[in-house]
This record gives C-alpha cells, sequence and structure tokens, in this order.
C-alpha cells in the first residue's frame, strides 16, 4: 500500500497538478587554484594560466539531491527497514509554501587538462550526467496524497492546483576546452575560455499538469473537474529494463553544448616579479593575484529525442473515475503503462511531431576569491538557473545556490569550508579535503551531522594525478631570475 501511494503521488503531481545538479560541481573546492581540470566545468577560463602544466582526472563523482516536504530519520534511512511516517519521515504539513524536489549526478570519467604555454591551455573532460527537477505542488495536495491517501477528511474537498511538473534527463558529455590569457597589462589579468560539447542523450522526459482541479468522492473514486497533462519521453525508454546500462550509448542522440566564461585577476604585488614562494611546480605565477573574479555561462544548447509514439497532451476531465486506474501496474513496461493512460481519456490528443529538444539546465556562474597571505583565501560563488519557468516543459534547470568558502592551501594539501544557502532557504556548512591526488567531501556534512533528520544532502569525491614535482620549465627557465627573486628582492642597494 505504502507504493501504492507513492506511485499515486508522483503520478499525480505530474497529471493533474498543476505540481518542479544541479547545483555546483565539488562546491568549495572548484574555485580553488588548485582545482585544475575539476574548476573547468564551473568556469572554462580557469583552464589558462594553470599552475599545472598536467593534470589528468582518472574519475569523479559530485552527487546532490533533496527535497522541502519529507525529512528523513537520519537512523531509519540506513536500517533498511520499511519507513514509517511520523516515525521514521515526517511531511512538513503546515507550510505555506510550494513543494519541491531535484537531484542530480555528475560522473566525471578520464579527462584531462595541458598547458600549453604560461598563457594558454587545453582541456578534455568526459562526463556522465544526470539531473530531476520536480514540484511547485501546493502543501495541501501534498498532504492529501501522503497521509493515508486520501485522508477521510478531505473527501468531497476540491483540490486545485495551477502549475506543476517533474523532468528528468540524463547525457554523456565530452568538452573540449580552450582557454588564454587574452590581457596581461600592469596589475590586470585577464582570462577567458570556451568549452564545447559533443552530447550523447540517454533518457529525457517531462510530464507536466495545468490548472488541475478534483475532488475525492470516496477512497478510490474521483472526479476530475479540470486538468491538463502534456507528458513526453524519448523512444528508447520505451525499451527500458531499469537498469542504466541497458540505455547507455555515448553516441546515440547527438546533441551540441557550450560553456564560456572570463576572469579577471587583480595582481596589485607582483608588478612583474612573479611568485613570493620557489617551489618546484611548473607555473607558480598563476598564484599571485591578491583578488578575481569570474562569470560564466554554462550548459547552453541540449539534444533532440525521438519521441515516443505513446506519448500524449491528454484533457484529463473526467467523472466518477477509479483513481487506482492511475497506478502502473507490477510488471507494466513504460510503453504499456502510457498506451493504457491515454487510451482512459476521452479527450486525447497526440502529438503532430515526432521529437522534441531536450534543454540542458543552463546557468549562470559567478565567483569572487581572495587571497589573504598565499595559504588562506576565502571565496564566494554562485550559481543561477535559467530555465526554471513554466513556458519550457522540455528542460530540467539548476538548482540556484550562494556558497562561501574559507580555504587553506598548500601544494599538496587543502581545506574548504563552504557555507551555502540555496534558493528554497536551506542552509548547509561542510568540508572538502584535497590530499594529493584525492579530493572528498561534502557541502552539508557538517550541518547534517547535527541534525536529527535531513532532507537534502550531497557528496564529492575524485582521484587524479597531477605532476607534483615536475623539472622547473617556466617563463623564466629556473635560472634563478628576477621573476624567482620577490622574496628576497635582491640587488637593491640601500640608502645611506
Amino acid at each position: 500500500m505504502l507504493q501504492h501511494r507513492y506511485s499515486l503521488l508522483l503520478l499525480i503531481v505530474g497529471l493533474l497538478v498543476a505540481t518542479s545538479l544541479q547545483a555546483q560541481t565539488f562546491p568549495g573546492y572548484h574555485t580553488s587554484q588548485y582545482a585544475g581540470i575539476h574548476a573547468v566545468p564551473f568556469n572554462p577560463a580557469s583552464a589558462a594560466g594553470s599552475r599545472y602544466r598536467w593534470d589528468v582526472n582518472i574519475a569523479g563523482l559530485s552527487a546532490n539531491g533533496g527535497n522541502t516536504y519529507m525529512k528523513f530519520n537520519k537512523a531509519s534511512l540506513l536500517s533498511g527497514d520499511s519507513l514509517k511516517r511520523f516515525v521514521d519521515w515526517f511531511p512538513d504539513t503546515l507550510s505555506k509554501n510550494q513543494q519541491h524536489a531535484w537531484g542530480s549526478v555528475d560522473i566525471m570519467l578520464p579527462s584531462a587538462l595541458y598547458s600549453i604555454d604560461e598563457t594558454q591551455s587545453i582541456a578534455f573532460t568526459w562526463r556522465v550526467r544526470a539531473s530531476f527537477n520536480g514540484g511547485n505542488m501546493q502543501t495541501p495536495t501534498a498532504n492529501f496524497f501522503a497521509l493515508g491517501f486520501p485522508p477521510a477528511n478531505y473527501y468531497n474537498r476540491i483540490l486545485a492546483d495551477s502549475y506543476g511538473g517533474a523532468y528528468g534527463h540524463a547525457w554523456n558529455e565530452f568538452g573540449f576546452t580552450y582557454a588564454k590569457v587574452f590581457r596581461d597589462v600592469g596589475d590586470h589579468r585577464w582570462k577567458g575560455g570556451i568549452t564545447l560539447k559533443y552530447l550523447g542523450g540517454q533518457a529525457a522526459g517531462s510530464a507536466v499538469g495545468r490548472d488541475g482541479s478534483f475532488v475525492y468522492e470516496n477512497r478510490s473514486r474521483i472526479d476530475i473537474n479540470s486538468g491538463k497533462l502534456n507528458y513526453a519521453y524519448n523512444a528508447e525508454m520505451d525499451a527500458w529494463d531499469g537498469s542504466f546500462g541497458s540505455l547507455y550509448s555515448p553516441f546515440q542522440n547527438p546533441g551540441i553544448g557550450a560553456d564560456v566564461g572570463v576572469i579577471y585577476e587583480w595582481r596589485p604585488d607582483s608588478d612583474g616579479f612573479g611568485s613570493y614562494y620557489e617551489d618546484d611546480t611548473w607555473n607558480p605565477d598563476a598564484d599571485t593575484w591578491k583578488a578575481r573574479i569570474g562569470v560564466s555561462v554554462v550548459d547552453i544548447g541540449g539534444i533532440s529525442y525521438n519521441r515516443s509514439p505513446y506519448t500524449a497532451d491528454l484533457d484529463m476531465r473526467v467523472q466518477d473515475y477509479d483513481a487506482f486506474l492511475l497506478e502502473k501496474r507490477k510488471g507494466e513496461s513504460i510503453s504499456q503503462y502510457a498506451r493504457r493512460l491515454r487510451s482512459q481519456f476521452e479527450h486525447a490528443q497526440i502529438d503532430s511531431t515526432d521529437k522534441f529538444f531536450m534543454n540542458l539546465p543552463t546557468s549562470v556562474n559567478l565567483m569572487a576569491d581572495y587571497n589573504i597571505d598565499g595559504r588562506f583565501f576565502i571565496s564566494a560563488s554562485a550559481t543561477i538557473g535559467l530555465l526554471s519557468g513554466k513556458k519550457d516543459d522540455d528542460k530540467t534547470h539548476a538548482l540556484t545556490q550562494l556558497l562561501v568558502t574559507p580555504r587553506y592551501e598548500t601544494e599538496h594539501f587543502g581545506a574548504y569550508l563552504p557555507i551555502s544557502v540555496n534558493q528554497y532557504g536551506q542552509a548547509d556548512a561542510g568540508l572538502g579535503l584535497r590530499a594529493g591526488p584525492l579530493v572528498i567531501g561534502s557541502a552539508s556534512l557538517f550541518s547534517n551531522l547535527v541534525r536529527s533528520s535531513i532532507n537534502h544532502a550531497d557528496v564529492f569525491v575524485a582521484l587524479r594525478l597531477i605532476p607534483i614535482h615536475f623539472n622547473r620549465g617556466s617563463w623564466d627557465k629556473g635560472n634563478g631570475g628576477i621573476f624567482r627573486k620577490r622574496r628576497n628582492n635582491l640587488g637593491c642597494p640601500s640608502v645611506p
């Protein structure tokens, strides 16, 4: 029965109501001057003037997910037992706000950055990504489906929502980046970068309801007085067996995408002398800014899919309807379910086009970074999702989020303390660590440790190869010239 309730809840969200990866990747660590290849997805301009001659990602994962309606007891999530309402999970029944859910997964497979010289770099990134958004459900509607479906005190009451939906997308991505220092005058340095992406669509779908109004007569009978449902998904999903591997093919459903970015660095103390510190890294001049700011627009573009022949636009008006017919039955394939659902409504319309275009979760990324003393830094970054509106059904959207991160950096170690707040008012504090080739962390680690129940979480981890002890080959050829002597500043006679 519990599974039935959740199935019907998700269906009604997409059908009647009218019912909402992507946040920053590697949060806190992504603005570090040591992030290398892992900073490229946030702003491709960061690849220019890199500290490393080369940087190779072996494997990396950044994932987040959450919702605004349900909180879960942490111990219950790890028990493996069935979850009980008001014991293991707790709905937000009194909220006056709309309810939302989201999630994203970003898997970075073998990728590499290479510095052509001190001013320009190229990079290749291979990522497998998925994102999901759902919601805009009014809290009374969520309560109706979550609290004993349907609670007796909801019989013969009108429930209505004007708009809502669920959206999901999974795709493969090959990115080719070029970045260059295009202006370096006095204290001011400007860098720009662009990533062009070859996309391979794996799965895409959306279900959007508008102007929904319905009344439950009793536990199984429903009158739907108004409501429209538009649902679409790609044809490959008709043969889906439930595993991602059965869908994955990196070159199917080709598409094009792009990221573009610019970074400005203020260098008032370098005066052409380069780094304060002598070390064996290839390009220590990469660290000699006092402050920097950056802006980028990422995930421009999308993928065209062949539409399943069983998708439709439905006028949901019906009287004395058996609500349990909305449930997907055990053993029923997606195509069988979509076809049966379409056949139950007299006013079904078949979309005349055989394709639909799924947009990537386009966002604007902003960054500001301040170098306190060469070891301690503080940065602020923001991601602003651009596609969260109601006009386009075929998209997912980034989670808008503000992040402030104090950090400590050395060549082989970094510690990051991200403090964040997202568009739903959820605030977090976390921890990230970089130790040689390993990067690991969570932007919500500390806050979720002290909470008894949680409704969102994230994690990131990566393994990389970098030239920890690389021969000096920088622009001063390692000859101990004036650029290496910034700390000692020899050769200036004393003034009597």
